[in-house]
């Protein structure tokens, strides 16, 4: 067994204990089992030693390395006799090295030699002490940057040695190196110094050590272990991403949830089916019974084309519309109907009347025609609901609503031939039910699906009065004939093709511009202005009267004097109040007749 011999070389002269293993009486080795420390002369170098920075070391005998110690079932420790171990062969922990102490000259054993040289008096360094007993000075170590590797040791130290490794270079007392002595237990492990906060590994460099023996040794940084900052970053920043991704799927889930009512397929709640059927004087009841009986007419000629409605008279198939709508086809042409059911047929004229805007047409060969009942329009009241039925831009069957604006609106309409035959003129049913172009003669009815007027005129914001003159719907402002005026005129149509226009046998100056309708002095055949043996000269009308009034009702010019006139029959008789010579006189008369164009 190797176990416990020096395998070093061999030591100096100067380190050897004595032949006998005995210490020398002031020597200044106590005794084995003394407390008392003392220094063993390190070898000396060529040149000045290097011995680490002294640390205080712990009372006791001096500990003994792990692979020195005895194992267990081992002998003993050799005898005083055993050959001696060389101290440089014991290999020291790197924090417990001896540190010599000085030793009086005079108290030098006998028999050594005397020290190279006498001690300096100036104590210049290295030559303070005597000769080789001499302190070696501390080594001054450069600090180096914070982590700057450093080149390794020169020498390898036995991989069973530990080294373990201060955080710092501090002071402390070596402990001596102890030769085993019989009888005696080994010294136990050497214990490590208090560590100064960091662990062993902190400090940035190593304590070194002349008598342990050379080996490489490991560096750390100086100063405290790194912290993990840039893992517990990630980890944030995981976190947090991970949180922002929770959010906007749950965001989105929540708004597709909203949006769709859930995951499932989507299903409206919705009424059950009723029935058809609606009150009568309801808008739709009232459509639902009217429709049947209104009609959509196709006109065309050899100049012009147009569109506009009708309704049904009577089962032989006469149908009662505006004159303006079958204009295109007065003289040759041709008339289509268009029934609500889809049902089409061809039409001809009847009789026509430019004066009243009235015409009538007839079809055959159709069965199950509807007519339409008719109303009276002297009971409508201001303010009473009425539906217009039309097909406005050749919209067919289109229904509007509203009421009765007002009544006995003078309305005078054509004129596009430029000599007044052509003219209507209209005691009318003003309403606000929306008319427009296409609805010209369509019926407009009551609360009770009857006929009360026949849609004829409308005031556009673009011109004046009529169907025929602009093209920008309705403003509210419809206009119908009278149903007892309609009704006259059709009959007369119907029986002889042409109807009659209730006159006073005046001719009036249409260019008075005073309130009232002035009688002129000359007629338009060039003769009176009064005709001889009419109803006026009967009545005593004379050239420059203005009249006034007609039948107690207000009258401001010729145009109106004509309307209240033929709201009226031939054979009617009149109270009309006339201003002659700034002298008012009332006056009764019996309406004449005259054949209508």
């Amino acid at each position: 067994m190797d176990d416990g011999k020096p395998t070093g070389p061999t030591a100096k002269w100067w380190s050897r204990p004595s032949a006998e293993g005995a210490v020398p009486q002031g020597s200044g080795v106590p005794p084995a089992g003394s407390d008392e420390v003392t220094a063993q002369s390190p070898p000396v170098a060529d040149g000045p030693s290097a011995v680490a920075d002294p640390a205080p070391v712990p009372a006791g005998p001096a500990p003994v390395p792990a692979d020195m110690a005895p194992a267990p079932g081992d002998a003993a420790p050799a005898p005083v006799d055993a050959p001696p171990v060389p101290a440089d062969a014991v290999p020291v922990p790197p924090d417990v090295a001896p540190a010599p102490v000085p030793v009086d000259a005079a108290q030098a054993p006998q028999g050594r030699p005397r020290p190279l040289h006498e001690p300096d008096a100036y104590s210049t360094p290295p030559y303070g002490e005597p000769g080789p007993w001499a302190l070696a000075p501390p080594v001054q170590r450069p600090t180096p940057a914070h982590g700057t590797p450093l080149p390794p040791p020169a020498h390898a130290a036995p991989p069973q040695v530990q080294i373990p490794q201060q955080p710092h270079a501090q002071p402390h007392h070596p402990q001596p190196h102890h030769q085993p002595v019989p009888g005696s237990q080994p010294p136990p492990p050497p214990q490590a110094h208090a560590q100064a906060p960091g662990g062993p590994e902190s400090s940035q460099w190593h304590r070194y050590d002349p008598w342990n023996a050379p080996g490489p040794q490991p560096l750390t940084q100086y100063g405290e272990p790194p912290k993990r900052r840039g893992l517990r970053r990630a980890g944030l920043v995981a976190a947090g991403a991970l949180v922002l991704a929770a959010c906007v799927l749950g965001g989105a889930v929540g708004a597709y949830i909203e949006r769709n009512g859930g995951f499932t397929s989507v299903e409206l709640p919705q009424a059950d089916a009723e029935a058809g059927g609606r009150a009568p004087d309801s808008v739709a009841g009232i459509a639902a019974r009217a429709l049947p009986s209104v009609v959509t007419l196709h006109v065309s000629g050899s100049d012009e084309q147009g569109t506009g409605t009708g309704f049904v008279l009577d089962r032989q198939g006469h149908i009662l519309t505006n004159n303006h709508v079958v204009q295109p086809a007065s003289s040759s042409g041709e008339i289509s109907v268009t029934f609500s059911d889809g049902q089409t047929a061809r039409a001809k004229l009847v009789g026509k009347d430019s004066g009243y805007d009235l015409a009538v047409v007839k079809v055959t060969g159709v069965s199950g025609l509807k007519p339409l009942p008719l109303g009276n329009s002297d009971s409508v009241q201001v303010g009473d609901p009425v539906v217009a039925i039309g097909a406005p831009f050749d919209l067919s069957n289109t229904v509007t609503s509203g009421i009765i604006s007002a009544k006995q609106r003078p309305i005078t309409a054509g004129g596009e031939k430029g000599d007044g035959s052509d003219v209507s003129y209209v005691d009318a049913l003003q309403t606000d039910a929306p008319i427009n172009p296409g609805n010209s003669g369509g019926p407009l009815v009551d609360t009770r699906a009857r006929v009360i007027g026949i849609n004829s005129a409308i005031r556009a914001a673009d011109s004046g009065t009529g169907l025929t003159g602009g093209q920008s719907g309705s403003i509210g402002l419809g206009f119908a004939i009278p149903i007892n005026q309609g009704k006259r005129v059709a009959e007369e149509l119907i029986n002889t093709g042409k109807a009659t226009h209730p006159v006073i046998g005046v001719s009036l100056d249409m260019e008075y511009a005073g309130d009232g309708a002035k009688v002129g002095d000359k007629g338009a055949d060039g003769g009176p202005g009064v005709t001889a043996g009419g109803p006026g000269a009967k009545a005593g009308i004379k050239a420059g009267d203005v009249i006034t009034e007609v039948n107690g009702q207000r009258v401001h010019s010729g145009e109106e004097l004509i309307v209240k006139i033929r709201a009226h029959r031939p054979g009617d008789q009149l109270e009309l109040t006339l201003d002659r010579g700034g002298k008012e006189r009332t006056m009764k008369l019996t309406l004449g007749s005259a054949d209508g164009t």
